[in-house]
């Protein structure tokens, strides 16, 4: 089955109630990663949005189709990864789903590329897709759901049981500021270089339900709140909760959401490996963080750090009672979770995320948007790196 897309299951269906609780035993073993990447597609004549993910859809075939979906705006693609043992095989798999799109968007004359916001266009460019899960959408959150599209890298990794995704969950809060940082990717806004690493996360900011989500005293505290929130009709079912990382039960997983996505497979493959790392060291034996030492406001404040500094942030340390920068934080987490790479197997991947504390991302986009081409260039750019 795919990585777990929530656009398969449109709100009609999915009023789950007494079920939507039950924690699945994860497909394969324990601590497997999967990956979603939500991709733009252009229009290689001015490098601007096209909105034509219903005609592409009806393209596909294949493994393309089943692991691939339309998303809130119609020139947006999801692609999902299996479950994978390995970093490095959904590295492959993602490789190979890049690749077939590619060639189907080819014959249709249209091209791809990865980055957290496309650089130039505005919301009156953009057009909501015909899903009924994103008709509810607009009719929930009105004009909300015309803003720019967004696009994001999320990780999933399977937990055992729902206690030790719930305490990972808790403790993985604190790491949010630091995943956001090294994936900042995403400068511009309408045409402007906005001195955001990050634009995309205060932009997502507006919707509902985002952000970090209080800790929870135990499994049965998360049911309660979010079934309360389900049987008053807040929202249709838990998928609806955009939290920057949040439990999917009906997977057994914990999925980590607050990664602007990675122009390429590499840098993707890098976060992964950390996501999956950090995951089972949270779920076992722990780094530190405690949801009740770590102060709410620190970690808000060290979000809004990595979105505006990206990985050139310096990020609060309440314990030591200072700032670190994020390439000393990044240092420490790597040490810890190296063991846990080991038995993963993704020691090499994890590796990777280094580049990204060293050479930001954002800094690339700006030096191509620099250059002869502007910010037309930039997504040229950006598309040949897909």
């Amino acid at each position: 089955m795919p990585a777990q897309s929530e656009a398969l299951t449109p709100p009609a269906e999915a009023s789950l109630h007494g079920s939507w609780s039950d924690w699945a035993t994860p497909v394969g073993a324990t601590w497997t990663v999967g990956v979603e990447e939500e991709v733009m597609l252009l229009d290689p004549s001015d490098w601007s949005l096209a909105s034509q993910a219903d005609a592409v859809m009806e393209r596909l075939d294949g493994e393309l189709a089943s692991h691939t979906s339309t998303e809130t705006h119609d020139s947006a693609l999801e692609l999902q990864t299996d479950p994978h043992r390995t970093v490095a095989e959904g590295l492959a798999q993602l490789e190979y789903l890049r690749g077939e799109l590619a060639r189907e968007l080819a014959d249709m004359e249209l091209r791809a590329a990865v980055a957290g916001m496309h650089p130039f266009t505005s919301w009156q460019d953009t057009n909501i897709s015909a899903g009924d899960r994103y008709r509810f959408l607009y009719g929930s959150m009105r004009e909300l759901a015309r803003r720019e599209p967004t696009f994001a890298l999320h990780v999933h990794v399977a937990v055992p049981d729902p206690e030790r995704a719930l305490l990972a969950v808790n403790r993985m809060r604190s790491h949010i500021p630091l995943l956001l940082a090294l994936s900042a990717n995403s400068p511009f806004w309408q045409g402007r270089e906005t001195g955001l690493a990050s634009a995309r996360t205060p932009l997502f900011q507006a919707f509902p339900r985002v952000g970090i989500p209080r800790a929870f005293l135990d499994y049965e505290d998360y049911v309660s709140t979010v079934d309360l929130l389900l049987r008053c009709e807040a929202f249709p079912e838990p998928t609806f909760l955009w939290w920057d990382v949040r439990l999917q039960p009906r997977f057994g997983t914990i999925e980590v959401r607050i990664m602007d996505a990675q122009t390429t497979v590499a840098d993707s493959a890098a976060l992964a490996a950390l996501v999956q790392s950090l995951v089972r060291l949270e779920a076992t034996e722990g780094s530190g963080a405690d949801p009740l030492i770590d102060l709410p406001e620190v970690i808000a404040e060290n979000r809004f750090l990595a979105a505006r500094d990206g990985a050139e942030a310096s990020l609060i340390d309440a314990r030591l009672g200072r700032r670190s920068p994020v390439s000393d934080v990044l240092e420490s987490i790597l040490l810890m979770c190296m063991p846990h790479a080991e038995d993963l197997g993704c020691v090499e991947e994890l590796g990777w995320v280094r580049d990204q504390a060293s050479s930001p991302r954002p800094a690339r986009q700006v030096h191509l948007a620099h250059g002869p081409g502007k910010l037309p260039g930039l997504v040229e750019g950006l598309a040949e790196l897909f």
